[in-house]
């Protein structure tokens, strides 16, 4: 299912028996840690925002329950892919009879901080609680998706949206829409890594969204990346020369904020031949859910 790029005006994409779903990228455009509670885990304020490139999720339907997922991940049992278990999570919810064949088009890097597991998670939530008419609201979903991964709420909602907490207080919001270079350095990023070193700031003063989207965004875990890896350091300086740049949440990509996508383009032109690139439009409503909107 190529492009990887999603039109802003999405109409179903059908191989023979299987309609294919996006699965969206998404980036921080600021991530501000708080405090660190008690319990080890970090208050937060991040601001979300969906990108018009992603996976494709293919799914035809089946009338026996079973569940089957291709590709194989070398080194993932298929029973613990979150693509998997989302769907045996919405057929034990729901006790439905259904079941469903799916097929994942991966392009998303694993670890880059864009969120494609996330993301792919979610769509499945999603795109089967529509076809298998098992009628989940969103909330409903988003409460299943929580139980896969912190993230998944966000896409399963489809909106751009600002997080508190440890990221399950969501406030819907509006961002800027930008273009967008994004590249990943050929590194593998360790969150423990990052929220464990002692130079990570853990008292940026809270602020109200309004005061946050009118200042300039940035992310209080760059530094400590760019002091560990230093591909990341590298390409951020690099792009910094055609842009504003910097780290989204904690992964290995990098991106620069541009004003259209003729200046993204030329940002990207510049990128390492060996990283991994693309450019995309930010969105504020997902691709998944403009999509849906088209179905029967």
């Amino acid at each position: 299912m190529k492009p990887y790029r999603f039109s802003t005006a999405l109409l179903p994409k059908k191989q023979g028996d299987m309609l294919f779903f996006p699965c969206p990228a998404k980036l921080n455009l600021f991530l501000y840690i708080n405090a660190k509670r008690a319990d080890g885990y970090h208050e937060l304020q991040t601001l979300f925002q969906f990108l018009d490139f992603g996976d494709w999720l293919g799914i035809a339907l089946r009338d026996d329950q079973k569940i089957t997922l291709k590709p194989d991940i070398p080194d993932l049992k298929t029973e613990d892919n979150l693509i998997y278990r989302a769907a045996r999570l919405l057929q034990e919810k729901t006790g439905t009879t259904l079941g469903a064949d799916l097929v994942l088009d991966k392009i998303l890097p694993m670890g880059g901080g864009v969120g494609g597991g996330s993301s792919d998670a979610a769509t499945t939530l999603v795109a089967l609680n529509h076809l298998w008419q098992t009628g989940l609201s969103l909330n409903e979903l988003a409460e299943l998706g929580l139980t896969l991964g912190a993230d998944v709420p966000i896409f399963v909602h489809g909106k751009a949206a600002f997080a508190e907490g440890v990221g399950e207080k969501l406030t819907f919001c509006s961002p800027p829409e930008k273009w967008y270079a994004v590249i990943k350095p050929n590194v593998s990023i360790s969150t423990a890594v990052v929220f464990k070193d002692p130079n990570l700031p853990r008292d940026t003063p809270k602020r109200p969204l309004a005061q946050l989207l009118n200042e300039k965004y940035t992310n209080d875990c760059e530094k400590v990346v760019r002091n560990h890896y230093s591909e990341v350091e590298e390409t951020l300086l690099r792009l910094l020369k055609y842009a504003p740049a910097r780290l989204t949440g904690t992964g290995a990509c990098v991106f620069a904020e541009c004003n259209d996508e003729q200046s993204a383009q030329a940002v990207l032109r510049a990128k390492p031949e060996k990283f991994f690139g693309f450019v995309a439009k930010g969105l504020n409503y997902s691709p998944l859910h403009q999509m849906l909107e088209k179905l029967p």
